[in-house]
């Protein structure tokens, strides 16, 4: 890509952002009726279009759950599809409320862009996918090869930083939507495609053979994925982080889209009790009503419903929870207090 053409495109989207700061995002979407998230234009488990062209997904429930958290509504929500390309602009311009679709946190993306990262929904790395018939076993046998990567994301600087380092060469072969890695994978343009390790398992899973495809066991990169907002409005970053915090603590605390009318009315844990309105003032702190965190609870239940019926093993997608774990089960999932 144009190294001038890209510092352009950043600069462009800084000066939106900064242009934006300060905006009442609340206001704004208490006004419209509703909360416009922005997704990712098709991934398997994580945000897609069901038969019906309703969105569904991981990090489409995400939504839900901050829609809920406001209006008391899992449905006051639509989503914006956008691009590795298109999805900063949309969030800085305010096209977009919130952006919910893979997207990594780095310095430059919290810093130079302006943006806010609220938290870490699906911590991740990068990894390779190619055909089983190459008989490759090792990222480290790429030496040459042609490797499908989306523009406009992390995965191009760290393709070329782990090649670089194992003193390999290879030939990109540009694409902007999983989709279109998808067709020039299948087609055979390129020998591999590289990006988050759970969207190779994703696309993966949407393919009429996935056995005769493998995913290497190099992870190259950290690749911490999570919601975004922009910098300058710290009430909505704060309601934004808190209603993933809530989903989080949710399952470590044992609540469930099953029970949390239950323990709202009826719980003696003092902090299940400040976190689903029952005594305290914490959704008053943020403009919220006492009862967000049970309205956020219930459009889709806690992290880890969300994550077993999008993600885990008993879906085609096929993941365990690995770091995702709660730090209790032997992952770094963590949510702060809610005190």
């Amino acid at each position: 890509m144009n190294q001038k053409v890209t510092m352009t495109a950043l600069a462009l989207v800084g000066a939106l952002a900064a242009g934006t700061a300060g905006a009442a995002t609340l206001d704004d979407v208490k006004a419209k009726g509703h909360v416009q998230c922005g997704v990712s234009t098709g991934l398997a488990g994580f945000s897609f279009t069901d038969d019906a062209g309703g969105w569904d997904g991981f990090d489409v429930d995400y939504c839900r759950a901050l829609a809920a958290a406001v209006f008391g509504d899992r449905e006051s929500v639509k989503f914006t599809p956008t691009t590795g390309k298109t999805r900063f602009t949309a969030l800085a311009s305010g096209e977009v409320d919130v952006l919910a679709r893979n997207t990594t946190w780095t310095f430059s993306r919290d810093n130079d862009l302006k943006f806010t990262f609220i938290g870490v929904n699906y911590y991740d790395g990068q990894g390779f996918m190619l055909r089983k018939d190459l008989g490759v076993n090792s990222a480290t046998e790429l030496d040459g090869a042609t490797v499908c990567i989306q523009t406009g994301t992390t995965t191009e600087l760290n393709l070329a930083d782990y090649f670089r380092a194992n003193g390999m060469s290879y030939e990109p072969v540009p694409i902007e939507t999983n989709a279109e890695a998808q067709q020039k994978y299948l087609s055979d343009a390129c020998d591999a495609y590289t990006t988050d390790a759970s969207g190779l398992a994703a696309t993966r899973a949407t393919f009429e053979d996935p056995e005769n495809h493998v995913i290497l066991p190099e992870i190259i990169s950290k690749e911490p994925l999570g919601p975004v907002v922009r910098h300058g409005d710290n009430q909505w970053g704060d309601i934004a982080r808190w209603v993933l915090n809530a989903l989080v603590v949710a399952e470590e605390k044992g609540i469930t889209s099953e029970n949390v009318e239950d323990l709202a009315a009826n719980s003696e844990d003092p902090e299940i009790r400040r976190l689903l309105g029952a005594e305290g003032d914490l959704g008053a702190m943020i403009g919220l009503e006492s009862n967000w965190a049970v309205s956020a609870i219930l459009a889709g239940g806690n992290y880890g419903e969300i994550f077993e019926r999008h993600l885990g093993p008993d879906t085609a997608i096929g993941l365990e929870r690995g770091l995702n774990a709660q730090w209790t089960d032997g992952g770094i999932l963590y949510a702060p207090p809610f005190r």
